[in-house]
């Protein structure tokens, strides 16, 4: 047998292979091939554990300050003390509050003449419940009693680690999206296929009702409708609100989505054989209109994730969406509004890094999730 003939044969075998391949296989195939959504699917891994294990992550409590140590630096971490010796255990310097010769400004100075503090792993500190079940007092790491705070993005007005409420705040503003976008998508799904399968009357409520909220500006309806809630209930209610905020201003764009999609499919010849056979409407479209277009919900919600986490942050930002003692990016990032404190203290802007990067990598996998999902998009596997 020639080259020639083998390779034909190789060629034919990895064209049956693909073509025996599930439509999810060759999308998350095609999907591999977009790096940049591969790298964002990874850093949303690590945003969801940071959410879930935030408590085990973090050395302090994220509500509890560190007396006199207000408005600290960033700690820094050495490898290389003083006298130029390594160390591999890092290690941090007390430090304490000084001014500075030229400006007569306070600042945090290290005491690199003092006593070294090295940093350790699974350390114990305050309690708390990993998971909601196993009450530990582990943590990832932290240094021993006695030692100064590990700061590892310095501490706010009131002396708390501005790097613990930074993780441990990524849980309400993440859940917050991924349940606003859990609802909207079952509300899409509900709203959009009967407006698309019925018609008539009950396709008219819904689309008009969809069109009058579509014409309202998105961030002044959030803005009223947030407002309307009390300023004094609690936070659990305050997070419920946003929620139901996020799920009634969001559904007509996924809805009407749906709808367009049951519009085109709802006369091909498996529906017209399954109303023949006596299917229930349920089952038409639940069993056969929505699998078929799976691939449109997958990317709906992904790039529905990101707007709701904008809007958590912009509501909590004004200070109308999450309010203390609740923790979220939004309400971080009310301790950098001023000018002053932009200049002084530019870490209390840390959370919003996490914002922008959290947004940047739902849109990047939803864009490789779009490209890999298009049927008309020739494999490449």
């Amino acid at each position: 047998m020639t080259s020639n003939a083998q390779h034909n044969i190789a060629n034919e075998s990895s064209s049956l292979n693909i073509q025996s391949r599930s439509q999810l296989e060759l999308i998350w195939l095609r999907f591999k091939q977009h790096k940049l959504a591969v790298v964002s699917l990874w850093s949303l891994g690590a945003f969801v554990l940071m959410a879930v294990f935030s408590e085990f992550i973090v050395p302090y409590d994220p509500r509890i300050g560190h007396e006199g140590y207000f408005y600290a630096k960033p700690t820094s971490v050495h490898f290389i003390d003083a006298e130029g010796d390594f160390h591999i255990r890092p290690f941090i310097y007390d430090y304490e509050l000084g001014f500075d010769p030229y400006t007569f400004e306070q600042i945090w100075v290290e005491k690199e003449d003092g006593d070294r503090y090295p940093l350790k792993f699974f350390t114990p500190g305050f309690e708390y419940r990993l998971l909601g079940l196993i009450m530990t007092n582990i943590h990832l790491f932290g240094l021993v009693d006695g030692s100064p705070p590990f700061l590892l993005f310095g501490s706010d007005g009131p002396s708390r680690c501005v790097f613990s409420r930074t993780i441990h705040a990524s849980r309400i503003s993440l859940s917050i999206a991924i349940f606003g976008v859990a609802i909207v998508t079952i509300l899409g799904i509900i709203l959009g296929g009967l407006s698309g399968y019925f018609g008539g009357i009950i396709d008219d409520v819904i689309q008009r009702s969809s069109e009058f909220l579509l014409a309202i500006p998105i961030l002044p309806l959030w803005m009223a409708l947030a407002a309307a809630i009390p300023p004094d209930i609690p936070p659990v209610h305050s997070y419920l609100f946003i929620v139901f905020i996020a799920a009634l201003t969001t559904w007509p764009a996924v809805a009407r989505g749906i709808r367009s999609k049951l519009v085109s499919l709802r006369n091909e010849d498996y529906v017209l054989a399954a109303i023949t056979y006596g299917a229930s409407d349920k089952r038409i479209i639940f069993r056969y209109l929505v699998p078929n277009f799976l691939s449109y919900i997958i990317v709906a919600i992904s790039l529905g994730i990101p707007g709701m986490v904008l809007m958590e942050t912009a509501l909590s930002f004004l200070g109308i969406g999450i309010r203390e003692p609740a923790i979220s990016w939004g309400v971080l990032l009310q301790d950098g509004q001023g000018f002053t404190d932009v200049m002084l203290h530019p870490w209390l802007l840390i959370p919003g890094i996490f914002v922008v990067v959290a947004i940047l990598a739902f849109n990047f996998v939803g864009d490789g999730i779009r490209d890999a999902a298009d049927p008309y998009e020739k494999s490449k596997a």
